[in-house]
């Protein structure tokens, strides 16, 4: 799949692993709320995020809990519940795919509210795009490859942004990469369409 940079769809359903990803840099995700992105969750993905009880914790994993904790508090990130019809589309989903009810429920309610949402799951994001239409599922990549290219972020966070992320032990490092150097190209196309010698 190939992704245009120069666009992101700013109002988006986070699923657990896009909650993740996104929260695994303050520097990602301050700039993203500034940038009027908003984000919300499902009570399944806050569930599972929050409450499902997990053997044996890493410090990072408390670490992240702590900062999903805060931005709900401060409202920077909705949860929203189903109503008992949409939680019937979930059980019909987990049926037919093998997803987590989270994964699950932030497909059923990006399709009621009509919004996009981003996951960072290939099953998921399959499954997002045959009910939503491919143009409604973004990644994490995208919106840090969105921002660079928009020049919302500089390219000295770079570095520190992929060194939070894989503290925290999160997989995307190599897709920041190529996003990345993908911005850094299309900028430089633009720059000469707009600048011709």
């Amino acid at each position: 799949m190939t992704l245009d940079l120069s666009d992101f769809r700013l109002i988006n359903v986070l699923d657990t692993c896009g909650v993740w990803n996104i929260l695994s840099s303050k520097s990602l995700f301050q700039s993203a709320i500034q940038s009027k992105c908003h984000f919300s969750i499902t009570q399944f993905v806050e569930y599972e995020c929050l409450r499902k009880p997990r053997k044996d914790p890493l410090q990072t994993d408390l670490e992240l809990k702590a900062r999903l904790e805060k931005q709900i508090a401060e409202g920077t990130i909705k949860v929203c519940s189903l109503s008992i019809a949409d939680l019937q589309h979930v059980d019909v989903l987990e049926r037919r795919k093998r997803l987590g009810r989270g994964e699950l429920s932030t497909i059923v309610f990006a399709k009621q509210i009509s919004q996009s949402l981003i996951t960072d799951d290939q099953a998921a994001r399959k499954l997002a795009g045959a009910i939503l239409g491919s143009g409604f599922v973004q990644t994490t990549p995208h919106l840090l490859g969105w921002m660079f290219y928009c020049g919302i972020l500089t390219d000295g966070l770079y570095p520190d942004i992929v060194k939070e992320h894989e503290y925290f032990g999160r997989p995307l490092t190599r897709y920041f990469k190529q996003v990345y150097f993908s911005a850094l190209e299309y900028r430089l196309k633009s720059n000469a369409k707009d600048h011709p010698q």
